[in-house]
């Protein structure tokens, strides 16, 4: 069954097109090293919490929006493989450096899919 990463981070609304721009080269070099689709979803009714919420997780400020991510992968040992190939690409080293969020607040991991319907 397929390999899944999932990521949730705050992005200042007023650079969402930059993150659109970063997000779209992003996905084209992990399409380029194995992933099979790559989404991208900017909050629009994303809930705060009283206990625990995307917003709160994520310590979203005023000024930005929760983005909600993920990419699939055929296999675990194909995302392993092609996610160290992204981080080594070229195009990532030179668009990470322009990353438009603060990614110590962005939460990640890697997720075997239970339920494809």
């Amino acid at each position: 069954m397929n390999y899944a990463d999932g990521y949730l981070l705050a992005v200042p609304t007023a650079r969402k097109e930059d993150y659109r721009r970063v997000a779209q080269t992003a996905a084209t070099i992990f399409k380029d090293h194995g992933a099979l689709t790559v989404v991208e979803c900017w909050g629009d009714d994303v809930p705060e919490g009283k206990v625990t919420s995307f917003p709160m997780a994520v310590k979203r400020k005023d000024d930005e929006t929760v983005v909600f991510s993920w990419i699939t992968w055929p296999s675990k040992a194909v995302r392993d493989a092609g996610m160290k190939k992204a981080m080594e690409d070229p195009r990532m080293m030179k668009d990470m450096s322009a990353m438009p969020f603060d990614g110590q607040r962005m939460i990640f991991g890697g997720f075997q899919v239970l339920v494809n319907a």
